[in-house]
């Protein structure tokens, strides 16, 4: 069974990090291999109380605070169960971000670099069904792959057959349902 973007990226975010080695090998060099390129701060901002049927913005930066730069990697996340999911937008201020939509998982690559000390940013808006009641829980944030020199052109899929360490950064935010 073939995975797709969003599941992979889902169980990153949910296991906080997945770590992939082809050999045993030091104990110096596999601390080393296991630090990741770029280690991410990520702050969300969502309401703390919205109407059922109303809107919900969620506001997700993530600040790259280094060792090095980040050029591949994925923002985005899963949103609560009360959420249509035909009014799942977004705004980027990068030309050529594509996301895609798996159930409640969105993830969108951006095809910026983000430098350490750089932040990346992305306003995610939804719409609640009518139907929706109690707390909403959504887990947003950001997957960095730890891409070496010359691989910036190779697929996802490849990335992952050949066990290139993947990075999950997220927050949770709950926004209360009133009537």
């Amino acid at each position: 069974m073939r995975n797709t973007l969003p599941k992979v990226a889902t169980a990153a975010l949910t296991a906080g990090a997945l770590m992939l080695t082809a050999a045993p090998v030091s104990a110096a060099v596999q601390a080393s291999k296991n630090e990741p390129f770029s280690v991410f701060d990520v702050s969300v901002k969502a309401p703390k109380k919205v109407k059922a049927g109303g809107k919900i913005s969620y506001t997700v930066v993530a600040q790259n605070k280094g060792p090095h730069y980040a050029d591949y990697y994925f923002l985005g996340g899963e949103f609560p169960k009360g959420i249509d999911l035909k009014k799942v937008y977004y705004r980027s201020s990068v030309k050529g971000t594509e996301c895609e939509l798996d159930g409640r998982a969105l993830y969108c690559f951006i095809p910026k670099v983000v430098e350490k000390g750089e932040a990346i940013a992305m306003i995610f808006d939804v719409r609640l069904t009518k139907k929706a009641r109690g707390t909403q829980t959504a887990r947003l944030g950001i997957v960095s792959y730890d891409v070496q020199t010359g691989m910036e052109d190779m697929s996802k899929e490849e990335l992952d057959r050949l066990g290139i360490p993947v990075h999950g950064y997220a927050k949770t935010v709950k926004t209360k349902i009133v009537r």
